[in-house]
């Protein structure tokens, strides 16, 4: 089957032109700077046409298995069919879904769910269930217990394609500032003397299992050819710890000397789409503006906002006056390239015809229509 569009503002990796994109089986197979007059084609109407976006760190499914504090969805196959139509509503066309080994304590909701929800991304594609491809980043907090265990029982399933090395210990990385981490916490209620217990609680579990897990997740992802994500650098040395364990890619550094040390190390960065639209970080980390103005920014996550990938590529090349194809890329082939996906990412001839049409309303992007694999799916 061929489908043609044209009048569009084709968007490839190092450049936008007016143009035609020839779709034949799922496949890109023809892209030029033409305009189609033939009968059949699809008209954009002079929008956007870009590639499908590519997600590699989302913690969304968590939001739709826990709602609200304290309410659990009884169905975690339910949960996950609504995060899909969030994220291909979003134009993420490909996701790369984070599911933490490991949480906060033993009884932690992301413990309670692991299992489940593993088994659920990885058959939701092969059940016809999903609209986007997800495969599973598993999230390797290495102060747990439990987390040599689970990679083993977990890391073994074909859609494991990306593994991260967490410390969310607090009074260092993210958690630096204690006092972000006790705002983070709040909903929990702790009194100072119930968040102190906990603080020496994690403390005792990160000398007891940080090392000894680091070297288990390191080797396992070699093992197994696994793109490996360090995550929350802070200090030059968490750079080179990671450059020295054959780690790409430094995803969300909370200082610019952590992101400028992984850059010369020839890690590739990442940071969150929420920051870059607000312009500030949660937890009073750098900002990916302040990255990007430095050179040093790779790619973008959406992290716990779905619609914030598009929106924050377009945000910084309009705030930072870069290029669009560039800001473009860091939620497309560069995050591809990263997570070791080449079929895909930039509309190319012979890559997947996975495609958004995007029109601006003012100087928020809005997406009209998702095709993945040349088939509307939003």
């Amino acid at each position: 089957m061929e489908t043609i569009f044209t009048n569009c503002k084709v968007i490839t990796g190092s450049e936008i032109f007016p143009g035609t994109v020839v779709v034949r089986d799922g496949l890109l197979k023809n892209i030029d700077d033409t305009f189609y007059h033939g009968q059949g084609a699809v008209d954009l109407g002079g929008d956007m046409l870009l590639p499908g976006l590519i997600e590699m760190n989302t913690d969304n499914l968590e939001k739709n298995i826990q709602p609200r504090p304290g309410v659990i969805w009884p169905s975690i196959m339910s949960a996950a069919i609504a995060h899909d139509i969030q994220i291909t509503g979003a134009g993420i066309t490909t996701v790369f879904d984070a599911v933490a080994l490991g949480g906060l304590r033993e009884s932690s909701l992301r413990t309670q769910i692991l299992g489940e929800s593993v088994e659920v991304l990885s058959s939701g594609n092969s059940l016809g269930i999903f609209k986007a491809d997800h495969f599973v980043h598993l999230r390797c907090e290495l102060g747990d217990a439990q987390m040599e265990k689970n990679l083993v029982r977990f890391g073994d399933s074909p859609k494991v394609r990306l593994l991260s090395i967490m410390d969310h210990t607090p009074g260092q990385r993210q958690w630096s500032d204690l006092s972000k981490w006790r705002q983070y916490h709040r909903d929990k209620r702790w009194t100072e003397e119930e968040a102190e217990t906990i603080r020496c609680e994690l403390l005792d579990r990160q000398k007891l299992f940080a090392g000894k897990h680091r070297k288990a997740a390191v080797a396992y992802a070699r093992q197994r050819n696994i793109p490996l994500a360090s995550h929350d650098d802070t200090t030059a040395a968490d750079a080179e710890a990671a450059a020295k364990d054959h780690i790409r890619i430094a995803e969300f550094p909370t200082t610019l000397a952590a992101a400028g040390r992984a850059k010369e190390l020839g890690l590739q960065t990442i940071m969150g789409a929420p920051n870059a639209i607000r312009g500030i970080s949660h937890s009073g980390n750098a900002t990916a503006a302040s990255l990007a103005r430095e050179n040093l920014l790779d790619g973008l996550s959406s992290d716990y906002v779905p619609n914030s990938l598009l929106h924050g590529a377009f945000h910084l090349a309009d705030s930072l006056d870069i290029p669009l194809y560039k800001t473009v890329s860091m939620v497309t082939c560069s995050i591809a390239e990263m997570v070791g996906l080449s079929d895909r990412g930039e509309l190319a001839t012979g890559k997947i015809a996975d495609m958004l049409q995007v029109t601006l309303v003012g100087k928020l992007p809005v997406i009209r229509k998702v095709w993945k694999r040349g088939v509307v799916v939003s």
